[in-house]
């Protein structure tokens, strides 16, 4: 599959860099002892990490089927960078509030772009008949090497310092993978990572405008697409209370445990376990769809995050806690992959950067409300049994959305 390893090496620099930047800024404004912090601070964080691409995702769909994606990578990477040393340089030199979260919002909607056009790009390098596979392995893995590049950063945050100065020198480290990124994609001839075709107008403005209806009519017309968002809607707005809730009892109400910690390595932890069922879901979903179908395996994940959330995230202790990240962030990246392949077989070449762009934008909006629905209602500690009980119910409701819209399918074809 030549062309497979490249993708898959640039992939997983800009994911490192991700991890990096996220994590060190997180140490910064979240869990820096010059800094304070409430749930409304955390979920203006959340904000800064998902709504960039929700804000530009409807024109920037429309431009990765239009423009050369190997040279989107290329300077797309590179301007992240110089956004990342922008930002480290606001770190360290204290701005906080508004001024530092448009920095970072520029940072990380750079980023969504980057990982939007890979996901385009995925269908040059490999056939058709292993996107599964391949989707599977650079999804999984790049992610996995994001929790790596967190892990880099805590343990650069304890080497460099806690506050303004030493969070600042450790979020700038992400500029490396930013630059490696681009320095890999170069290797690509142009052309290689598509658009084959544009199916645009000739005027760039109209066909950027018509982006998000675009993306939206090409995933109406597949009812597996259509039921495969709203089975990751349910997910994001679950996912989105829970960490937001775990966020606070790592931060006011937990305490160190055995080998168990509390705190910004807590998260550090919470993020290793995550990483863990990131992996083994990379492992299991093309033998598990390859078994049971694509709709039992969307379904059981369903089932299993809503049983994790009520089971494990109830008790609200360190050890369930921890083990409920496992569970729920494998179920939630079965069904990423489920989506994900999808989207890349069934939607044409010439539409498909636009439904990625609609995907990440209808997501990112939904868990970015429901974190700050949830900041809005939830204690300072963090103990709020009442919206993980919600957190339960929205899972099953996601399940019963993606069975009637499934089988009306089935119906109409």
């Amino acid at each position: 599959m030549p062309g497979f390893p490249r993708l898959l090496l640039s992939r997983f620099a800009a994911q490192w860099s991700d991890g990096v930047f996220r994590a060190g800024l997180a140490g910064a404004v979240l869990f820096n002892p010059e800094r304070g912090t409430d749930p409304l601070t955390i979920a203006a964080g959340f904000a800064v990490l998902l709504l960039p691409y929700s804000l530009i995702g409807p024109f920037a769909g429309a431009l990765l089927d239009r423009w050369d994606r190997r040279r989107v990578l290329i300077v797309a990477n590179l301007l992240r960078g110089l956004a990342v040393a922008g930002t480290a340089s606001a770190v360290g030199f204290g701005v906080a509030g508004p001024g530092l979260f448009v920095l970072a919002l520029i940072v990380e909607g750079i980023s969504r772009f980057i990982g939007s056009g890979m996901s385009a790009s995925l269908p040059h390098v490999v056939p058709v008949n292993t996107l599964v596979t391949a989707n599977a392995v650079s999804t999984t893995l790049g992610s996995v090497v994001s929790v790596l590049g967190g892990g880099c950063a805590i343990g650069l945050r304890a080497l460099l310092g806690t506050g303004n100065t030493g969070s600042a020198w450790t979020t700038s480290i992400a500029v490396v993978g930013a630059v490696v990124a681009a320095a890999i994609a170069v290797g690509f001839a142009r052309g290689r990572l598509g658009p084959e075709a544009i199916d645009e107008p000739a005027d760039p403005l109209i066909a950027v405008a018509r982006g998000f209806a675009d993306g939206a009519r090409a995933a109406m017309r597949v009812p597996m697409v259509t039921a495969g968002f709203v089975a990751l809607f349910a997910h994001r707005a679950s996912y989105g209370i829970s960490l937001l809730l775990t966020v606070l009892l790592m931060r006011f109400s937990f305490t160190d445990l055995g080998p168990f910690r509390a705190g910004l390595p807590g998260l550090g932890q919470m993020a290793f376990m995550a990483g863990a069922g990131i992996l083994l879901a990379g492992f299991c979903t093309p033998r598990l769809v390859a078994v049971l179908g694509r709709r039992r395996v969307t379904l059981a994940a369903l089932l299993s995050a809503a049983a994790a959330q009520a089971g494990l995230g109830l008790p609200m202790v360190l050890p369930t806690v921890l083990i409920a990240s496992f569970v729920i962030t494998f179920a939630g990246q079965v069904l990423k992959l489920c989506v994900d392949s999808s989207i890349q077989a069934e939607i044409g070449d010439q539409t498909r950067g636009r439904v990625f762009a609609l995907y990440d934008t209808l997501f990112n909006i939904t868990q970015v409300a429901a974190v700050a629905a949830a900041a809005a209602v939830t204690p300072l500690s963090g103990r709020s049994p009442l919206l993980l009980l919600v957190a339960t119910a929205i899972y099953l409701i996601g399940c019963a959305g993606y069975l009637v819209i499934v089988r009306r399918g089935v119906q109409a074809s």
